[in-house]
């Protein structure tokens, strides 16, 4: 069984106004619903928990109604930092679950070969993560605004979601950062503490998270709205 986590508990900061990015608008559905029906329609997924901020429980179970997310099996409320809103939805897998997708809920532009790809490497029994080359020149700012240097971007990928892993290896992996106090930013960080290998599916179609509301214009013209 394939399950995917859905995060969308964030607080917006960079959008301003007390806005809650996942259900704002894009075209003719919320931001949140375009990474729901992506992995509704995704055949390698068996059911779907989704994580919101506690004010937005209605909202999202309006959501899911109108959009006819029928593989949605849980609505979860999230936590004060993203790894706490994951590890509350990772108490609500189902026991059956072998695989474990977590996905950004301001992704919106996700595709169904990028998610298939994903579950297909982690069904090797590797924690498998979306990411991209990175193509600018890439210098490191210790302090300020002065350059220290300048780094060999060969060596560099940008990494997104969804990330795939193994249900009993990020739930392990979390267990580790919980004991040893960490703060990670994403999954693959997690299962990188706990000592485990992390392979990159690479992508090179637009994979936007939204964080400005600039960035909503630009997942328009991708989704071509």
């Amino acid at each position: 069984m394939v399950t995917a986590i859905i995060v969308a508990a964030g607080k917006s900061e960079r959008m301003g106004g007390g806005v809650d990015k996942a259900f704002l608008n894009l075209g003719s559905r919320p931001v949140v619903a375009w990474s729901l029906l992506a992995f509704e329609k995704n055949t390698d997924v068996d059911s779907i928990i989704l994580v919101v901020r506690k004010d937005q429980l209605t909202a999202a179970k309006a959501v899911a109604r109108m959009f006819g997310i029928s593989k949605l099996s849980k609505i979860v409320p999230g936590g004060t930092r993203r790894q706490d809103s994951v590890q509350a939805a990772l108490k609500e897998v189902d026991s059956d679950t072998r695989i474990v997708v977590v996905h950004d809920g301001a992704r919106p532009c996700v595709t169904q070969e990028v998610i298939s790809d994903v579950i297909k490497s982690a069904r090797r029994g590797v924690a498998s993560v979306t990411g991209c080359r990175i193509c600018d020149t890439v210098k490191i700012v210790e302090k300020g605004i002065t350059v220290s240097q300048t780094v060999d971007r060969t060596k560099y990928w940008a990494v997104q979601t969804p990330q795939a892993f193994p249900y009993s290896m990020l739930r392990k992996a979390y267990a580790t950062v919980e004991q040893e106090q960490k703060e990670v930013f994403d999954d693959a960080q997690a299962v990188e503490i706990a000592g485990e290998a992390v392979k990159i599916c690479e992508t090179e179609k637009p994979n936007l998270k939204i964080t400005t509301p600039e960035d909503l214009q630009i997942a328009a013209a991708i989704l071509k709205l």
